[in-house]
Order: structure tokens, then C-alpha cells, then sequence
């Protein structure tokens, strides 16, 4: 799992978490590319390799109340920016702190949004004039966080905790009709803010939980999604810390998709 976030400073990191699990070493940069303590709500961001050396990155966040595209491409340090490559683009206002989580998955994009009495996961389609179809669905306002797990041909599938602790996966189509939620575990879940989730395998997800109240991160190798029967296996601590200041994400090569439900 290649894991970044944004610092408090509006910088990007990146460092490598394997299912030993390990840690390499957390690298900074490129930094600035936002303003101070306004940056949060990374979506994954995309890499694709470029010529001579470097990559092409790309992704979502939230700057302040509006929701920016950022992309740019890095010299062979992978920590600094190409001169004139760094594009913000704006998406739109109106993000605030009821969006508790966003994510770009192909064509869709989605928000989790603790909406007054109730929870909403939000949808819309990318087009190229901009964003389109906006559906909501309620019934989410237990769900804590959310984490992007399958990605098939007519439906996205997140991994999502609730505030009680239980794990619950919400498929949802990509085209017409509601979600379908499935009860994965009851509880011990609770303690994390945020989830990460990369493929393992053909059919796997390996998942990392971050406690920001302990700046911990706890790995597991979670089998293809399949109700209560989904096997999920605790890997361990990984041996480094998780500030509670950045917000994370991860990064991802251009082409592949999510295969864990």
C-alpha cells in the first residue's frame, strides 16, 4: 500500500505500508500545495508514469469549504514538482463540515454527508462539462467512515464502521436503484477515523485502520466481501505513527481497480 496524506502545512506525503506489516520511511513533499490548515478530504490520488522520470498526480480535496482537482507532475525525487505542471482546478462550493468523506471512483463521485437528522452517501457523474445527476440516499447516519473497496462494472462497494463498531458493506449501483447493505461484523470497530484500502491479491482488500486518538494504524487482509462469511484477518500494528493533523489517502497506478467486492 502506497499511503499519502496532507499535512497541516498543505503538503503531500507518501510512504509504504506492507502486510508484514512494516513501514518505510515517510517521505514530505511536494509541500505547499496548499494553504495552511485549510486542506482535508483527500480523494485517492491517480499516479501514471511519465518520461524521462517522475509521475503524473492526480486527485480530489476539500480547500476550506470548496472542492478543488489538483494535479502535477514530479521530478525523479517523486518529493518535487516539475515547474509549471501544478494545475488546481475548482469543482465547486459548499463543502463543508458536514462531508465527512469523498472519493472519485471512474465515472462517479461520493460523499458521505451527515445531513441534520440524517446520513447521506452522495453521488454524482464526472462528465467532461462537470459534475452531473446528483443522487443521495439516506439511512447512513450511524456510519463513522468509509473506505472504497470494489469497483465493478455496475456498482461501487465501500467497506464502512459504524459509531457502535459494526462493519457493514454498502454496494451501490452505478446506474439506477438504492444501496444494498450488508452486516460484514458487529463490533470493535469503532475506534477508527479513518480507512485505507488497497487490492491484495485478485479478490482481496488489505485494510489499514487509523486511530487518530492514538496515532495508531492497525493492517488487515480482508477476503473477497461476502456478508459475515468475508474472512478478515488482523495483521498487527504497523510500526509507525499516524499524526492526527493529516488527512489520508492513497495512491494508486492509473488502470487498476479495487477487486475486493
Amino acid at each position: 500500500m502506497r499511503l499519502g496524506s496532507i499535512t497541516p502545512s498543505g503538503d503531500h506525503t507518501q510512504q509504504t505500508i506492507t502486510a508484514t506489516p512494516s513501514a518505510g520511511a515517510r517521505q514530505v513533499g511536494p509541500k505547499d500545495l496548499y494553504p495552511d490548515g485549510k486542506a482535508h478530504l483527500p480523494t485517492a490520488v491517480r499516479t501514471e508514469l511519465v518520461v524521462p522520470a517522475g509521475e503524473e498526480r492526480t486527485g480530489l480535496a476539500v480547500v476550506g469549504v470548496q472542492l478543488y482537482g489538483t494535479s502535477y507532475i514530479t521530478d525523479g525525487t517523486g518529493t518535487a514538482i516539475v515547474p509549471g505542471t501544478l494545475k488546481q482546478t475548482l469543482v465547486g462550493g459548499g463543502w463543508d463540515d458536514l462531508h465527512k468523506y469523498v472519493e472519485l471512483s471512474r465515472s462517479n463521485a461520493y460523499s458521505l454527508i451527515n445531513q441534520f437528522t440524517d446520513g447521506l452517501i452522495a453521488r454524482w457523474t464526472v462528465t467532461s462539462s462537470g459534475w452531473r445527476y446528483y443522487t443521495t440516499f439516506g439511512g447512513f447516519k450511524a456510519v463513522k467512515t468509509m473506505t472504497l473497496i470494489g469497483q465493478g462494472s455496475t456498482y461501487d462497494t465501500f467497506l464502512a464502521t459504524t459509531n457502535g463498531g459494526a462493519l457493514y458493506t454498502v454496494k451501490v449501483q452505478t446506474g439506477s436503484g438504492k444501496p444494498v447493505v450488508t452486516k460484514v461484523r458487529t463490533s470493535t470497530w469503532q475506534s477508527f477515523e479513518t480507512l485505507i484500502a488497497e487490492k491484495c491479491g485478485n479478490y482481496g482488500t488489505l485494510l489499514l485502520g487509523i486511530d487518530k486518538d492514538t496515532g495508531s494504524g492497525y493492517l488487515y487482509a480482508v477476503g473477497h466481501a461476502n456478508g459475515a462469511a468475508t474472512v478478515i484477518k488482523g495483521l498487527g500494528k504497523v510500526p509507525t505513527t499516524f499524526p492526527a493533523t493529516d488527512s489520508y489517502f492513497r495512491y494508486y497506478t492509473a488502470g487498476t481497480n479495487l477487486t475486493g467486492a
